[in-house]
């Protein structure tokens, strides 16, 4: 079993069945013995996307997150101070907030993201795609 964080475009392109999503990335999804986690950051991505007219998630965001995170049994990445700690260090190979908390998560969780951003190598984690 292998623990993945799941960045917010992967997120979004698995629910969608989008053509984008790598053969790899929807592989490692779909294997039920992959344990699959979407930080709390992702939501917060979104919603501001939306709220920007830069996203249409098909209908209101309201329990959206909610329904397909239940439906797909996915699990939420909480947020938590160490995460903070290793983001005050982070060099700016990055400008994208969102992504540099998920490096920082990636980091201080030892995790390997879903990814099809190539931004995330020049951190030193583990991307997949």
């Amino acid at each position: 079993m292998k623990t993945l964080l799941l960045d917010t475009h992967t997120v979004l392109w698995f629910w969608w069945d989008d053509h984008q999503l790598s053969k790899t990335a929807r592989t490692l999804i779909c294997d039920a013995a992959n344990r699959k986690l979407v930080s709390m950051a992702s939501p917060w991505e979104t919603a501001i996307k939306i709220s920007r007219k830069k996203l249409d998630v098909g209908g209101s965001f309201g329990g959206f997150f909610h329904q397909h995170m239940v439906r797909t049994n996915f699990e939420w990445l909480q947020i938590d101070i160490k995460h903070f700690d290793q983001l005050a260090a982070l060099p700016f190979y990055h400008a994208d907030p969102f992504d540099r908390l998920l490096v920082c998560q990636c980091l201080a969780e030892d995790l390997p993201i879903v990814s099809a951003d190539p931004q995330f190598d020049a951190y030193g984690v583990e991307r997949l795609w």
